[in-house]
């Protein structure tokens, strides 16, 4: 019997009392039964939408509110889980791990009950950064390959881009399947990253995006975790008071040290992912050496609030971008790109994808999305789903100098060294004086020989040291090398604090 018709029950059992008492008995009677239920009503947190994407393999956690002290019970496929709301209401159950398939029903109950429709359990990935990332295809004037992408299997969740100075807890948002009226306005690397996970792996994929232009990694690093490194520590400094001063003013908060982790980044943890995709560096460059430390605790920072251990973290290295030039030079976006590869060396379970033959002097935006996505792609396959798929192309192991020759030997690389298009370039050399200058350079087996005429002793070798590196150094699968230095020059960002 429904509320309503408890109330209208009760009023038709009590005709014989006068009009008002009976009025009065019957509004009582009402408030006494729905009164309750409002209190008790579940809601589970905005990243629980019908068409979501749940990863398997892994227990699940489910959130939301309920009335404080009720028990609530969740369910999918055959698995349950239960958990009693706290004082706050708040509450938290986890499922066992879950296997791959649906659709399926999520199902909440407890003094009131929800259903969560056509859910699917599969591969979920978070995908963030700055504007490279969040580049949608409407963005890069591509209206063809939305039209023909049309996968039930790939869903598509989208935080809107906002900052917050305190942790929120909910973001305006749903999941959709991946289609013509869905995807222009997604991020085109993650679409390409998930149509290729989802072709090789046969399982769904859940794709988040959560991503904001112009933004430096601060901005999505907790200022707990930024005040416990003392190279870090300035970033919250009288944090409170000038978050508390822009908002006064109206002014944007984005680029503000862990705004963007509370908007777009805390409501979405612990919701089960398998990893992060990362697209972001830009905003940073000027503060390349910082970076160093930066991105390592940015990466340290989401996994110890996750509490999964250390996922997947796969990012990509600064593009190509701005003037070419002939001679070598100091560049603060090649040491970022230094930072990045010394993240991927030292932090576990990460891996970069090298795009030095996707740029574009003249755009920060490159238009070369799809080799982004798929480049990332393979570092899943290879790195975290045991494919025999290579993904790190060339990488910098060791400098022998024999008379005039800097012989480079590289590592990681499938089949062997090639130079596409052509002799090598990007290679350059330096004496004792540690002047640069343009080598010769040719492979031989796993190495590069580097010399140049005005270089009688080399003590240093520099590859793609630039802004706009023009290089042509390949694996036999067709992965660039990344750039790299010998030396320990204190470059044009070491600053001090």
């Amino acid at each position: 019997m429904t509320t309503t018709q408890t109330a209208i029950s009760a009023r038709s059992k009590w005709s014989c009392w006068t009009r008002p008492t009976a009025w009065l008995l019957g509004l009582a009677f009402w408030t006494a039964a729905v009164a309750p239920r409002a209190e008790a009503e579940v809601s589970l947190a905005s990243v629980f939408t019908d068409g979501m994407v749940l990863q398997q393999d892994r227990p699940v956690p489910v959130w939301g509110q309920a009335a404080p002290g009720s028990k609530i019970t969740v369910s999918i496929q055959d698995q349950t889980a239960e958990a009693v709301a706290d004082a706050n209401g708040a509450f938290r159950a986890v499922l066992p791990p879950l296997k791959a398939g649906g659709p399926f029903t999520l199902t909440v109950e407890g003094d009131g009950a929800l259903e969560r429709h056509d859910v699917l359990v599969g591969e979920v990935w978070i995908c963030s950064g700055q504007s490279n990332m969040q580049w949608s295809f409407k963005m890069l004037g591509d209206a063809e390959t939305p039209a023909r992408s049309s996968n039930p299997r790939i869903r598509l969740l989208t935080v809107p881009r906002r900052g917050a100075a305190t942790p929120q807890t909910s973001f305006e948002g749903r999941w959709v399947a991946c289609g013509p009226e869905t995807l222009g306005d997604f991020s085109a690397v993650a679409y390409y990253f998930g149509r290729m996970l989802e072709k090789e792996l046969q399982v769904p994929i859940g794709l988040i995006s959560t991503n904001y232009g112009g933004t430096p990694a601060e901005a999505w690093t907790r200022p707990e975790t930024l005040a416990s490194y003392p190279e870090l520590a300035y970033f919250a400094k009288n944090l409170d008071k000038r978050l508390a001063d822009l908002e006064a003013a109206g002014k944007s908060l984005r680029n503000e040290p862990g705004v963007l982790y509370n908007a777009m980044i805390a409501p979405l943890v612990p919701y089960a992912i398998r990893g992060v995709i990362w697209y972001q560096g830009e905003s940073n460059a000027g503060r390349a050496y910082e970076y160093r430390t930066l991105f390592p605790a940015m990466i340290h920072d989401w996994r110890a609030a996750w509490g999964q251990g250390d996922f997947p973290f796969l990012f990509v290295q600064l593009a190509p971008f701005k003037k070419i030039v002939e001679s070598p030079q100091e560049s603060d976006w090649a040491e970022l790109r230094e930072a990045q590869a010394l993240t991927a060396k030292i932090v576990p379970q990460t891996a970069m994808a090298v795009i030095t033959d996707a740029g574009d002097p003249n755009d920060i935006h490159p238009k070369k999305k799809q080799p982004v996505g798929e480049r990332l792609a393979k570092a899943a396959l290879g790195m975290t789903y045991g494919f025999d798929t290579p993904y790190t192309g060339p990488i910098y192991h060791s400098l022998t100098i024999k008379g005039n020759e800097a012989i480079v030997k590289f590592v990681g690389f499938a089949g062997g060294l090639v130079a596409r298009d052509g002799p090598l370039t990007g290679f350059a050399v330096a004496g004792p004086d540690g002047v640069f200058v343009n080598a010769q350079a040719r492979i031989e087996g796993d190495s590069v020989i580097a010399t140049a005429p005005e270089v009688a002793h080399p003590v240093a070798v520099r590859f793609g040291w630039a802004d706009y590196p023009v290089v042509n150094l390949f694996d036999e699968a067709g992965l660039p090398a990344s750039p790299f230095r010998t030396d320990q020059a204190p470059g044009v960002t070491r600053k001090p604090r």
